[in-house]
């Protein structure tokens, strides 16, 4: 795809430090100068994400009205990419029994391929390329990482393309959906729709000292995840790459 090359990027949500994913995106969007980008919390400027050649979210607790959601859904069927990140998929809601993941957008979590239902206590996991991807351009050549990253789970919608995976079973506490059994959840997975295609990546935790307010004033430490790990930020600039249809299968 030749320049310029009209960019929307969502970063917007709860309990995350937005300002540093932001900038951390922003700079990686300017290694290539034919990005153009525009930066919103939310959903809300559908004309504008729908004039985007791509799209690239990060978000938490962040869904599309149902008009918002039909807009996506044809543009991204009409052959548009999107590379979503970390918790794209998530709805949450605090109950006296734990945080719940309502099904209250099917449509938008359809798209995307998948609903983040809960995550086991932060902790150091390992993420591997799932066999027979080794040679898949988007992760070939990266080393199994150790990352102390929130390792999402959950529910799957149609088949998804897995490129890299993690094992695990337990409980996620605080979360209602738990405990889970043990199995292989996708960290990173292609999801074809209509015309279009979706690039999820669940990786990318970041939170620093007052993203918990209100529910805590002051959070007693700075998180990274993955954004600690050379690797990841590979995986990011394959992704822009992938969107702009110059790293495929």
């Amino acid at each position: 795809m030749s320049g310029p090359i009209s960019v929307y990027f969502v970063c917007g949500g709860k309990y995350h430090d937005m300002d540093f994913v932001r900038l951390e995106m922003l700079k990686l969007f300017a290694e290539d100068q034919r990005f153009r980008v525009n930066v919103g919390e939310d959903y809300s400027k559908i004309d504008e994400i729908t004039a985007a050649d791509i799209l690239v979210t990060y978000t938490v607790d962040v869904v599309p009205t149902e008009e918002e959601t039909e807009r996506l859904e044809a543009w991204l069927k009409s052959g548009h990419k999107w590379f979503a990140l970390h918790a794209t998929n998530s709805i949450l809601e605090f109950t006296d029994e734990g945080v719940t993941c309502p099904r209250t957008a099917p449509k938008f979590m359809h798209m995307l391929g998948s609903q983040f239902i809960g995550h086991p206590a932060i902790e150091y996991y390992p993420v591997n390329i799932e066999p027979g991807k080794e040679d898949h351009p988007l992760v070939a050549g990266i080393d199994p990482m150790l990352v102390e990253d929130e390792l999402y789970v959950s529910e799957f919608y149609d088949d998804v393309e897995v490129l890299l995976t993690t094992r695990w079973g337990g409980e996620c506490p605080g979360y209602v959906e738990t405990p889970v059994e043990e199995r292989d959840h996708p960290i990173m997975y292609l999801r074809q729709f209509g015309e279009g295609e979706v690039l999820f990546l669940t990786l990318g935790h970041a939170r620093s000292k007052y993203d918990m307010q209100p529910m805590v004033e002051v959070y007693p430490k700075m998180e990274r995840g993955a954004w600690t790990v050379p690797d990841f930020y590979e995986l990011l600039r394959r992704g822009l790459k992938w969107s702009v249809g110059e790293l495929a299968a």
